[in-house]
């Protein structure tokens, strides 16, 4: 299933993605919970399928997909899970050895954005980049969760944009701030479930900005897999339900280009990934007027 959330900022709804339109699982189910993630908390996610193989929604249950504003599939997880040098190639183009165990990090939940959004450029950060990712959601409460089980923990994947401001990460010496700038975490344009997905190791990913290549990979460079990540991430933590982890990025990102490249207002962004879709982002500057309030322009 390709689930999505839809509708406008604040307030989507969980649908489900068939053809050229959305079911909305609500006005199927009134039961079932208002959001991706609670349905996955809830362990709701069989009703979700029934109704699809069913075929039987109610004509006011369908949404056409084309005009319809899709949101990040999990609109506020508990948290984003990210994972820096994890790809071979990416390694490679920085001269550096490949690490002995994954590098985690985190971005802020508010940095989400669904495809169509756009990544608005902060005033105070000058050099801003793109990194294609995929991701993946947990399913489960999953605690020390060993890498042959991880399957079980994994909902499903979805195309993920790690947008990093490379002058706060460089001068902060550490990822948080440069990599959770509002908006600087656009992912979907949905979330397909693990059974749709034969491999999640033996896919195409790519990027494009506007109408030039960025990165064109395979997630067979991954360095840890999806058990890995799972088995190492939850000995330290606890993966929440709804929660998203962003697998790191291929070469071609725009820093380490000569001359480097980096958004700028105007601008579209690309992620695509076999099997998952393509996730699309406008650009443009952010303005903070004397009043503090901000404009996008």
């Amino acid at each position: 299933m390709r689930l999505v959330s839809f509708g406008e900022p604040g307030s989507e709804r969980p649908g489900v993605v068939i053809d050229d339109r959305i079911v909305d699982l609500q006005r199927c189910d009134v039961s079932l919970p208002g959001s991706i993630r609670d349905i996955l908390d809830q362990e709701r996610l069989h009703d979700a399928r029934r109704i699809v193989e069913s075929g039987e929604a109610p004509a006011e249950a369908h949404v056409a997909l084309a005009g319809t504003r899709l949101g990040p599939p999990i609109p506020w997880p508990s948290k984003i899970v990210c994972v820096g040098l994890n790809y071979a190639d990416h390694a490679a183009e920085q001269n550096r050895p490949l690490p002995k165990v994954p590098l985690l990090f985190a971005k802020a939940t508010t940095a989400l954005r669904g495809t169509g959004d756009a990544i608005l450029l902060p005033v105070n950060e000058e050099r801003v980049d793109v990194e294609a990712e995929l991701a993946f959601v947990i399913g489960r409460r999953a605690r020390h969760v060993g890498a042959a089980d991880a399957d079980a923990v994994v909902a499903g994947y979805m195309c993920f944009n790690d947008v990093s401001g490379r002058a706060a990460q460089y001068s902060d010496r550490q990822f948080f701030r440069g990599k959770g700038f509002d908006t600087f975490a656009p992912c979907g344009p949905y979330l397909v479930t693990a059974d749709e997905i034969a491999d999640p190791h033996a896919l195409a990913i790519g990027s494009r900005v506007n109408d030039r290549v960025m990165q064109q990979s395979n997630t067979s460079q991954l360095v840890f897999k999806v058990p890995q990540l799972v088995e190492y991430i939850t000995r330290s933590m606890t993966l929440l339900p709804g929660d998203i982890v962003a697998t790191g990025t291929p070469a071609g990102v725009g820093v380490f280009r000569d001359p480097p490249i980096f958004l700028r207002d105007g601008d579209r962004v690309e992620v695509s990934i076999e099997g998952l879709g393509t996730l699309s982002n406008p650009v443009r500057s952010e303005r903070v007027e004397e009043t503090g309030t901000r404009a996008i322009r």
